[in-house]
């Protein structure tokens, strides 16, 4: 169910309005604490849906190696490179991106709640 939810999420980011500069590729940016090991069913799930890396979709990975420091300065990168959509990984990624931007839609993947953990 989880995953369904995340594809849809994403399918309609990708799918809605864009600038003209490359009207049939979209861009996601990732922001992520370690490695895209764990988005491997979803990746196949953008793929069942016809959403192919290389062909309409490019994703731009940022990874913090688990450095939670990174996360703000990761944000900004993505931010600048002009992503469709921002994806954040846990509520630290979800913060920084929120952070980072109120002009690109952004959702995060798994994160139960979408603020900062407690010092």
């Amino acid at each position: 169910m989880q995953r369904r939810s995340f594809l849809a999420g994403i399918a309609s980011l990708v799918a809605g309005p864009r600038a003209a500069d490359a009207p049939n590729i979209r861009r996601i940016g990732f922001l992520g604490l370690t490695s895209p090991s764990a988005l491997k069913s979803q990746l196949e799930g953008l793929r069942e849906l016809g959403y192919v890396e290389g062909r309409n979709i490019t994703i731009e990975w940022r990874w913090a190696e688990e450095k939670y420091e990174r996360l703000p300065e990761l944000a900004g990168e993505l931010v600048r490179l002009k992503v469709d959509v921002l994806l954040a990984n846990g509520t630290d990624g979800t913060r920084a991106a929120k952070e980072a931007t109120a002009n690109i839609p952004s959702s995060w993947w798994p994160c139960p709640t979408p603020w900062p953990r407690a010092s």
